[in-house]
């Protein structure tokens, strides 16, 4: 086992990985920008070193500063967690001709899973059914709008290189494929330094369905189940369930195959997500694998009793897994809610400011990754999120009662800051939500309904105002 491990990332997911090595009594160093100097991360580590000013650029994806960490501190192994540099397969290369430990898949794995285009190709020749799309980065606008006419639309256009929900855009008509095709492309160019896409049909009304793997490095390859994903704004999660509700349980079964082939396949090591779309018809085809821990790995922690991140860092040290595959026992529901400081009335815009309040609920079976405190500055710099609150229960209709409970006893509060609290309770209320018949769509569905209950409140104040008149008019 390692003796110390430096977390190369900041808030919710490097406080999570330090509480990890901190239970197999390994050392942790953290890493901080100027903005985080006063982190909750940075106060739990046995150590800590500043690598940089706010700019993600010149700390958390500065390559050099974090090296630099490492041979200072002596760490033996680098915990990417998500985000930043944890997809990097260059960055897990120069770990290893430092002769630090990556704490993820190999490189050239990293790097064939990596390119979603490439991915796509290799995952159906491993026999994993993929939408209905190119073979490889488009070339051309002109290339795009032929195959989009044969796929038939919608379809989305992907960025090679994207993951976390961005570089990606439906289209539903041909009349939009080039100007979309330019944005993404620029878009994709900016984020991710890479300006390739691909395309793929669009399913509507669909399902995002991901299934967990664990493989180490004696070839034992298990998945611990999947979670539904589909409540997300702009691609980006919002609500995650364990284990997905209202699935058949061939189509179950079928995905959890699927993943653990794909895994093995490339000879993969570490965690893995492979992520699914379901159409209503109840068929499955790849997205995308990630090749790290995902945001939300605690609902999958919570029915199977199994730490992911301990299992990450065991591998890591060339230990074969605690567990076989008929040793995975799922038990009740869990639900995350990701608690973010965004304000739901401006289309998500990020509401940064200081926390005079932040008090997390409790309870049983209530769980709060979070890095926030009473006094911690939300700034502009990094992603929104707060907080995630899971919860366990026996079953579903207890776990929304459970999670309903907990979102209400949160209690967020400072200037300027705006949080996604109440809107998730309305999204937990929703029928659709509550009938485990949700997709996709949910929350453009909520936003319509809004839209239109704010119109017909409309109307029936200017026509009581009306009727008020007239009867005044009348009277006189």
């Amino acid at each position: 086992m390692f003796s110390t491990v430096l977390v190369a990332n900041r808030g919710e997911i490097a406080l999570r990985v330090a509480r990890a090595c901190r239970e197999l009594g390994v050392r942790t160093v953290a890493v901080y920008s100027t903005a985080d100097r006063d982190s909750a991360v940075v106060r739990f580590a046995d150590e800590s070193v500043h690598i940089g000013p706010p700019p993600s650029k010149s700390s958390y994806l500065s390559v050099p500063a974090i090296i630099e960490a490492a041979a200072q501190t002596g760490a033996q192994a680098i915990h990417p967690g998500y985000g930043f540099l944890s997809e990097d397969p260059d960055f897990a290369e120069i770990c290893e001709a430092h002769g630090i430990v990556f704490i993820g898949p190999p490189a050239h794995v990293m790097q064939q899973l990596g390119d979603k285009a490439a991915a796509r190709t290799l995952m159906a020749q491993a026999g994993l059914p993929v939408l209905p799309g190119s073979t490889g980065a488009l070339v051309s606008a002109a290339e795009a709008a032929d195959l989009a006419q044969q796929v038939g639309y919608p379809v989305i256009l992907k960025a090679v290189a994207g993951g976390g929900g961005r570089g990606m855009a439906v289209v539903r008509s041909p009349d939009d494929l080039r100007l979309a095709y330019n944005e993404t492309r620029a878009h994709a160019r900016v984020v991710f330094g890479d300006d390739r896409l691909y395309l793929e049909r669009f399913v509507d009304d669909a399902r995002h369905i991901e299934v967990q793997v664990l493989c180490d490095t004696q070839g034992s390859t298990v998945h611990l189940g999947e979670r539904d994903c589909s409540v997300q704004r702009r691609h980006q999660k919002l609500i995650e369930e364990a284990p997905a509700p209202r699935l058949p349980e061939g189509l179950r079964e079928a995905m959890w195959a699927a993943a653990v082939r794909g895994a093995a396949a490339v000879g993969y090591v570490g965690a893995a997500t492979f992520e699914f779309v379901v159409t209503p018809d109840h068929e499955f085809y790849l997205m995308e694998i990630n090749c790290r821990l995902q945001v939300e790995h605690p609902v999958t922690e919570l029915v199977t009793g199994i730490d992911i991140v301990r299992e990450q860092i065991t591998i890591a040290a060339g230990l074969p897994l605690s567990f076989r595959q008929d040793e995975i026992v799922t038990r009740g529901v869990a639900v995350e809610c990701r608690v973010n400081a965004e304000d739901p009335d401006r289309d998500f815009a990020p509401a940064p400011g200081l926390l005079t309040d932040f008090t997390p609920p409790g309870g049983p079976f209530v769980r709060v990754d979070t890095h926030a405190y009473a006094g911690w500055l939300v700034g502009p710099d990094y992603d929104s999120l707060l907080a995630k609150a899971a919860v366990w229960a026996p079953d579903r209709p207890q776990a929304l009662a459970r999670m309903d409970r907990a979102l209400g006893e949160f209690r967020v509060d400072g200037p300027g800051v705006r949080t996604t609290l109440g809107f998730l309770r309305r999204t937990l209320a929703h029928p659709h939500f509550q009938t485990a018949r949700h997709t996709t769509g949910l929350v453009s569905r909520m936003s319509v309904e809004a839209a239109e209950s704010a119109e017909a409140a409309e109307a029936a104040e200017a026509a009581e105002s009306a009727a008020a008149a007239e009867g005044q008019v009348t009277a006189g």
